[in-house]
């Protein structure tokens, strides 16, 4: 090797980079859509700006409140000016915002909103057409990557807490232009090859771009379609997609999915212990109760002389013979009075007696009628009946 021959390290690289990319370029506006935005506690803001077809990476130092306080969030539409600068550390350029203003809605933004109102208005996320998540599902479908950590994740969970959990994966892109396909194949396959109570779609987290994928059509219509429940498990917690919503039910992240659906079991097997617990304690309360009654009844009287309950029964139906017969004698004594009572009184009223005293009753032969007045014409001829008989007599 000559010895006049310059060997430069790593760094000296990257700081005559820093100078030649700082030194080249006047500060300038750029625009762009953001991504991966993360407001770092120190109070700087780390993100990316992307079109179409590029990204680049953000550094907005001291920034994160003013970005916070203009709504900046991921898929904004922003316009930054700044300088392009090189961080040594890792030889990556990057773009140092000094000032930024927001330029309307992003691209992927408004594809987001626009198909999410589309599909909403078809209503696809309706929650009656949502179905249950089964409680105990014997055997699961996942669709995602094999090789991603959230596989990983999933199953690590499931064979922790029920090993026998029959795990069945459908391997496909969850990213990248073919992902959106592949996943939606693997919807339609196991809703076709049937065997699995539930699907969960699931990947890691990412920027909206990572996870555009499940943000297609193609996909929500295809979990729409599912006669199988599906989970979406997609993201972390903050990101939203349109997986999720046309989804049956939503987790924040691949973990929480099978907690969702392992945690049922634990909930279901610690409910059976409790019922199995309570009724095990209401059967010996009820044993315990049982046995004092037997005790009670066989410490009575009654057991220990049974001839006298019989004899006591005996002495209670002669005392009720003696009633009843004492009660008839007494309704028939009064009856007897009552009409005795009633043929004096009969007796009494009888005309007959009346005529035996000397009176007597005149009659109209005409009309068979008692005479009531005297205002009778001449010569009228009537009956008089008497106490032994009738006699004719004629009015004067």
């Amino acid at each position: 090797m000559d010895d006049c021959q310059v060997v430069w390290s790593v760094s000296d690289v990257n700081r005559a980079m820093r100078e030649i990319v700082e030194g080249s370029l006047l500060p300038f506006w750029l625009r762009g859509e953001v991504g991966s935005l993360t407001l770092h506690r120190s109070g700087h803001a780390y993100f990316s700006l992307k079109d179409a077809h590029s990204q680049i990476r953000i550094v907005y130092f001291n920034g994160a409140a003013a970005m916070a306080r203009l709504g900046i969030a991921n898929g904004s539409l922003i316009e930054a000016f700044g300088n392009l600068t090189v961080y040594e550390a890792r030889g990556e350029y990057q773009f140092g915002v000094k000032e930024l203003r927001p330029a309307g809605q992003g691209e992927l933004q408004r594809r987001f909103e626009e198909l999410k109102n589309k599909l909403a208005a078809e209503g696809l996320f309706e929650p009656s057409r949502k179905k249950p998540i089964p409680m105990l599902p014997a055997h699961i479908g996942v669709v995602t990557s094999p090789t991603g950590a959230a596989i990983c994740d999933f199953l690590n969970i499931i064979d922790r807490r029920f090993p026998n959990v029959n795990v069945r994966i459908y391997p496909c892109q969850v990213q990248g232009s073919a992902a959106a396909a592949q996943v939606a194949a693997g919807v339609d396959f196991f809703n076709r090859a049937g065997g699995v109570d539930v699907i969960v779609v699931t990947r890691g987290g990412g920027s909206m771009e990572d996870l555009w994928c499940f943000n297609e059509e193609i996909i929500a219509r295809s979990i729409a379609a599912s006669h199988i429940p599906v989970i979406s498990a997609v993201g972390h917690e903050i990101d939203f997609t349109i997986c999720d919503f046309a989804a049956d039910l939503r987790v924040p992240t691949p973990s929480a999915a099978a907690e969702l659906v392992i945690g049922k079991r634990e909930e279901l097997a610690e409910k059976l212990a409790r019922l199995s617990k309570d009724l095990d304690n209401s059967l010996m309360l009820l044993l315990t109760r049982c046995r004092a009654r037997f005790d009670r009844a066989a410490g009575s009287f009654v057991f220990r002389e049974p001839r006298h309950l019989v004899e006591m029964r005996r002495q209670q139906l002669d005392e009720l013979e003696n009633r009843i017969g004492t009660s008839a004698r007494r309704g028939a004594d009064a009856g007897l009075a009552k009409l005795d009572k009633l043929a004096a009184t009969l007796e009494t009223l009888n005309p007959a007696r009346q005529l035996e005293r000397g009176y007597a009753i005149l009659f109209d032969p005409a009309e068979n009628k008692p005479v009531t007045s005297c205002r009778q014409p001449k010569g009228k001829r009537l009956s008089a009946r008497l106490a032994d008989g009738s006699v004719d007599v004629e009015v004067i």
